[in-house]
């Protein structure tokens, strides 16, 4: 018996249930339709590479990355049309992202189709986002 592959919500999302650990953070990524996957795959191979020890978990249907104390500095989401890649402490970044949330220290990264972004400036993000105080998940 097979089993069911994740279900898509709103935006192509993936359903994943809740866990820690790098396995439900894969189960996502394996289940982003379309060009979302290989962003998906870079996403998590430059932030690992950044953070070796990173701490991965599954929250709301998205993964979220962190450094092992029970915060996280970095998440991203499946939009319609884009990726939403989430800086906790967006404004503390230089420069800072492009695009602003409700929430006043968070700042966003969208990457439209088909999948190209700066590689070093998220690189760079990560760098300076993992190392400052990250938001209680």
């Amino acid at each position: 018996m097979s089993e069911k592959p994740p279900v898509l919500l709103s935006g192509g999302n993936p359903q994943i249930e809740k866990g820690d650990g790098d396995a439900p953070v894969q189960a996502y990524i394996s289940a982003m339709p379309g060009w979302k996957q290989g962003v998906g795959q870079k996403l998590d191979a430059i932030i690992t590479s950044v953070v070796p020890n990173v701490a991965k978990k599954v929250r709301w249907n998205s993964p979220f990355y962190g450094i092992g104390d029970g915060t996280s500095f970095l998440s991203f989401h499946c939009m319609t049309r884009y990726i939403k890649v989430a800086f906790f402490k967006g404004t503390e970044l230089t420069p800072v992202p492009d695009h602003t949330s409700k929430q006043a220290n968070v700042r966003y990264l969208h990457i439209d189709e088909p999948g190209v972004f700066d590689e070093a400036q998220f690189t760079d993000w990560v760098k300076q986002a993992s190392v400052l105080p990250g938001e209680k998940i």
